[in-house]
């Protein structure tokens, strides 16, 4: 459909591009502000979610640290396991103690369960650390901070708390921000 009030242009009126100076354009009109708006990626019930998931397992990942570190402290301190369940090199029979590793004939090696239970919270952590992530939109600091945090021995409650408080903080800040569906 053709704009009936515009005439065409006759091409033989027109300058030569080459003979067109800045003085014929004229200045650029000015340009809105550029105001950064604040998005967050999912709903308040979403984010909600994920920072419960997060507390959750930045709780498990450091009680489970501090269980390893002192497994650590008796193992390789003194040279102790913790065994449930077994029969000790004597013939005696326990339910729970702490004996060398070669001491005992049969038994579950708990120091080796807080172990590998550490190690699957810790991916559990990383998951919900991600997960917060990505619904805040921050920076990647910010996310091997976050991880950093299932690391350190009590580091992991620090940074849970330090979290939580900057997600209450931009969310009551920018409540328009959340996604609506």
């Amino acid at each position: 459909m053709t704009d009936k009030s515009n005439p065409p242009v006759d091409p033989s009126t027109l300058p030569d591009p080459e003979d067109i100076t800045e003085d014929d354009i004229g200045q650029a009109p000015p340009r809105p502000e550029a105001k950064k708006k604040r998005r967050f990626g999912g709903t308040h019930r979403q984010i909600r979610g994920a920072q419960k998931l997060y507390t959750f397992t930045a709780w498990l990942t450091g009680i489970f640290l501090l269980l390893l570190v002192l497994q650590m402290i008796v193992k390789y301190g003194f040279g102790y396991e913790l065994f449930a369940g077994g029969t000790a090199e004597d013939g005696t029979e326990f339910i729970l103690g702490l004996y060398h590793q070669d001491a005992v004939l049969e038994g579950v090696n708990i120091s080796l369960i807080i172990l590998i239970v550490h190690g699957w919270l810790y991916v559990a952590y990383l998951l919900g650390c991600f997960r917060l992530w990505a619904m805040m939109r921050w920076g990647g600091l910010r996310l091997l901070s976050m991880a950093g945090g299932g690391v350190v021995p009590f580091l992991s409650f620090f940074v849970e708390k330090r979290v939580n408080k900057g997600v209450e903080r931009e969310l009551s800040a920018h409540p328009e921000a959340t996604m609506r569906y």
